[in-house]
């Protein structure tokens, strides 16, 4: 079943950056822009999360909680969240159980090459736990903003 609108996020609890914890059941009340990334410390995966930190004040002014994810173990969260100043958890998702929970984790091709890997792809979740939008095969280039006016327009 493919996530959607109307849905409920499935809920997490996972390891994050800084040596935290973050489930979804404790942002309960808040809104949530949860943003699935490939890989910590890459080119267009950085471009996405300082998008994201440049505009965090203003999620934050919605009382949105910005959260990024990937496969990535904690130590390189860290780094990363360390390295660009992102001022929001990076979630460690090592075992793949929240990538497989919101459909992120599929086959992608390059060069001719099938290979399994994460989506790009960002849940708008909002403070009753239910899915208000949702972007697959997010390009990089505005998508933070596009979150943020979804977020705006809900509030």
């Amino acid at each position: 079943m493919t996530l959607d609108i109307g849905h409920t996020a499935p809920p997490f609890d996972l390891p994050a950056s800084g040596g935290q914890q973050v489930s979804l059941g404790a942002l309960k009340g808040k809104s949530v822009a949860l943003f699935f990334y490939p890989k910590a410390l890459t080119s267009g995966c950085t471009k996405e999360a300082e998008a994201f930190r440049d505009l965090h004040d203003q999620f934050a002014a919605l009382n949105v909680v910005v959260l990024g994810a990937s496969k990535d173990p904690v130590k390189k969260q860290d780094q990363f969240v360390e390295k660009h100043a992102l001022p929001y958890p990076l979630l460690a998702d090592v075992e793949g159980t929240l990538c497989d929970d919101y459909g992120v984790w599929v086959e992608k091709s390059m060069y001719g090459r099938k290979y399994m890997g994460i989506e790009r792809a960002t849940f708008l979740i909002g403070p009753d736990g239910v899915i208000k939008q949702v972007w697959r095969k997010v390009k990089v280039s505005g998508h933070a903003e596009a979150v943020l006016k979804a977020a705006q327009e809900r509030t």
